[in-house]
């Protein structure tokens, strides 16, 4: 798994390319440690687009990463999340713990008038 980190607007857009198992868990759990302890009010946009599979443990960061985010009244969206993953998103029945957007841009607008 690959990671690319970047900002717009205040958001940071994190967007994982590959696999969200196994070994690549403890690197995105630290991406998304490290962005929330930047700042007081984390507000972190998460693009799945080029994520094509994720277990159990991967989503368990996710839950993770929005836990430490609204603990500090910060906000977490999903962007670009596919049918598999979706699927399990709704198995698991955390679908409604992330915020979903349909665009990028919609998410900045809509996350940015959070900071």
């Amino acid at each position: 798994m690959s990671t690319t980190i970047r900002q717009q607007d205040g958001i940071v857009i994190i967007e994982p390319a590959g696999k969200i198992i196994g070994e690549a868990i403890p690197e995105l759990r630290e991406i998304m440690i490290t962005q929330i302890d930047k700042s007081e009010t984390p507000c972190i946009l998460i693009n799945l687009k080029s994520v094509h599979k994720i277990d159990s443990a991967g989503l368990g960061t996710l839950i993770n990463a929005y836990t430490m985010a609204r603990a500090k009244k910060g906000r977490i969206g999903v962007i670009n999340v596919g049918k598999n993953i979706k699927n399990l998103i709704v198995q698991t029945r955390i679908i409604n713990i992330f915020e979903h957007f349909n665009t990028e841009k919609a998410a900045v607008r809509a996350l940015s008038r959070w900071t």
